[in-house]
């Protein structure tokens, strides 16, 4: 494993997220689909065996992927898989972070970024977490009813009781991050110091408008759906199989298609270096030059695929590579 820099954190070049773990076929009333617990946790030990040590979560996560709207009643499911395996561990030896914003309760101010709300949160998740604090808190997405001022008052509060080490932001307007960075700056706050946006090959639009405002506040990036949901690991160049992520999110069956062409020619590329293509995307994360740091968050369900997206640390790209790449990506 290769380790990288997120201000004065090192981080694994690689980080396991748990939005999207080993699915079981048992549901709950309402449908949704429970996590195989046993799966998930031969595969965070695994990863940990691999030298990943930085590990992600959200208060909101089921762990399974899921169209129903109300996610809440199963909330939590994946910080506490999380939690039961790392207490087995040295704390200090992993990185762990997690989420806000989401709601997390039918009553009001059961979401959102206000004081109150973050407040009970963070307690929240470290009790699921079985933790005393988390090394990262990313606010999810943006609360448009909470001023920045209180949002940023009250995660400035918790960096300095030892709750939170670094703070993070998630899927916020650009505009967003410009004010709550220029709002800490002026009343001497904790600033951000890591973004998490999708962000792959494929979906590359955060490089106009999020990726600069990150390198003039020294942002990382963890990128998440680095293999664009399956897409990037060639898992639907034979069509699109009946209960397959595709199948649950929507407008991604339209985008495998639009995108057939550019894949195919990037599996050449991984096939002509005896890399999987997922390995080709993931290295690719890896040595493109934003003039930040990217970490690709991976969500592998299985210890097989867990392994291939690893051993594409010790995949080496040329810049003819990466010039080839982005000659397939701009066409």
């Amino acid at each position: 494993m290769k380790y990288v820099h997120v201000k004065g954190l090192e981080v694994s070049a690689i980080s396991y997220g748990t939005w999207h773990l080993p699915v079981s076929p048992e549901t709950y009333p309402d449908g949704v689909h429970k996590v195989d617990v046993e799966k998930s946790i031969k595969i965070i030990k695994r990863a940990i065996d691999l030298g990943i040590n930085f590990f992600d979560t959200a208060n909101t996560y089921v762990g399974t992927v899921s169209d129903t709207p109300a996610h809440y009643p199963h909330s939590g499911t994946s910080e506490r898989i999380l939690g039961d395996v790392l207490k087995g561990y040295e704390r200090e030896s992993l990185v762990v972070a997690t989420k806000v914003r989401a709601r997390m309760a039918g009553f009001p101010n059961g979401e959102g970024l206000s004081r109150k709300h973050i407040r009970w949160q963070i307690r929240e998740s470290l009790s699921r977490l079985n933790m005393d604090y988390v090394d990262i808190y990313y606010i999810h997405w943006r609360d448009d009813l909470t001023p920045h001022e209180e949002t940023l008052g009250v995660l400035n509060d918790l960096v300095h009781e030892g709750l939170v080490h670094y703070l993070g932001i998630s899927n916020h307007p650009a505009q967003d991050m410009i004010d709550f960075q220029e709002i800490a700056e002026r009343k001497n706050l904790e600033k951000f110091s890591i973004m998490q946006e999708a962000y792959n090959m494929l979906q590359r639009g955060i490089e106009q408008s999020k990726v600069p405002v990150a390198r003039q506040h020294q942002m990382a990036l963890a990128a998440y759906v680095p293999l664009a949901q399956g897409v990037l690991a060639g898992r639907y160049l034979g069509g699109v199989p009946e209960g397959s992520r595709a199948t649950l999110e929507k407008g991604l069956v339209d985008f495998v298609e639009a995108t057939k062409g550019k894949v195919k020619r990037l599996k050449e590329i991984a096939d002509s270096k005896g890399i999987k293509l997922s390995q080709l995307a993931l290295a690719w994360l890896m040595n493109i030059d934003l003039g930040i740091t990217v970490v690709p968050l991976i969500g592998a369900t299985s210890v097989e695929e867990l392994e291939e997206d690893v051993d594409a640390v010790s995949v080496s790209l040329s810049a003819g590579d990466m010039k080839a790449i982005d000659e397939i990506l701009s066409s």
